[in-house]
């Protein structure tokens, strides 16, 4: 029952070969639990957003009826990885769990085009997106801890409206990224022991056997946590206080209200956004 299963190598050294494939189920019913628990908590014990406000009527006016959130480069690119994923893991793990089929050339071309959306999704992020806006800063931990005394009926001033990403999705944001990219490197390096139609060359001799080992298992221990990852995300996105933002993902822009309701537009400019290429504005842009 250990987390790593282990071989002989033909030279007698015990070596890892993967994970234990029972952790499937692991982080598949933390992943259940979460959603059950987060659920009854929001409904029982959650209070109303209370938020600190202080637009003035010129910031108000200069809001459009359709704020824009995401560019359809944005937009496809999400959806392009959102399936591959979904074919890693499919292809991944239905075979561990009974159901048989021919996975292992689905799952290389599923994993090379994951790869391809990562790195240009860094490309994207880093000269035609605002960069810095995912990541947290000096408000967003100021207002965590306001949120968090709060709701331990403590003291303490009300936070301000969110950025442009609020700090759950900005942490989310950072563990599906580690995440990834643990899955993508170590693939990467794994299609080298399988047929690949000569896109890479076959050599499964790069590295040594306790090497071969350790990146299975790091492979396979990404792997499983982004079932957990993505059942999490799937939830919130289809939560009805969430839906907003996930609409804004198939339709690139939100409310004017839900923007007032939910984020500062102060911390959020609009006329000074990053749209990227392919943003195609509304009328009442």
């Amino acid at each position: 029952m250990g987390l790593i299963q282990w071989a002989i190598s033909p030279w007698g050294n015990e070596v890892p070969i993967h994970i234990a494939w029972f952790l499937i189920w692991v982080c598949a019913i933390a992943g259940l639990l979460f959603m059950i628990v987060h659920a009854l908590y929001v409904g029982i014990f959650a209070k109303p957003k209370k938020f600190a406000v202080n637009d003035t009527p010129t910031a108000i006016a200069a809001v459009p009826e359709r704020v824009p959130r995401h560019s359809f480069v944005a937009r496809a690119f999400h959806w392009v990885m959102a399936l591959s994923m979904f074919a890693l893991l499919i292809t991944a793990f239905l075979p561990k769990v009974g159901i048989k089929f021919d996975w292992v050339t689905y799952h290389w071309i599923a994993g090379l085009v994951l790869s391809a959306s990562i790195i240009f999704h860094i490309v994207h992020a880093s000269f035609w997106l605002d960069f810095w806006s995912i990541w947290p800063d000096k408000i967003d931990v100021r207002d965590a801890k306001r949120r968090l005394m709060r709701a331990l009926g403590k003291e303490a001033p009300p936070p301000d409206r969110f950025a442009k990403y609020p700090l759950e999705n900005k942490f989310y944001h950072f563990v599906i990224l580690c995440s990834g990219l643990a899955v993508m490197c170590t693939g990467l390096f794994m299609m080298k022991r399988v047929n690949t139609f000569g896109i890479f060359s076959r050599n499964p001799y790069i590295f040594g056997d306790m090497t071969w080992g350790l990146m299975y298992v790091m492979h396979g221990l990404a792997g499983v946590g982004l079932i957990a990852l993505i059942m999490v995300h799937v939830y919130f996105g289809i939560r009805p206080e969430k839906l907003p933002i996930t609409k804004s993902m198939i339709f690139g822009y939100m409310s004017r209200e839900f923007y007032l309701e939910e984020h500062d537009p102060q911390r959020w400019l609009i006329d000074k956004a990053k749209k990227g290429p392919g943003y195609a504005p509304s009328d009442a842009d």
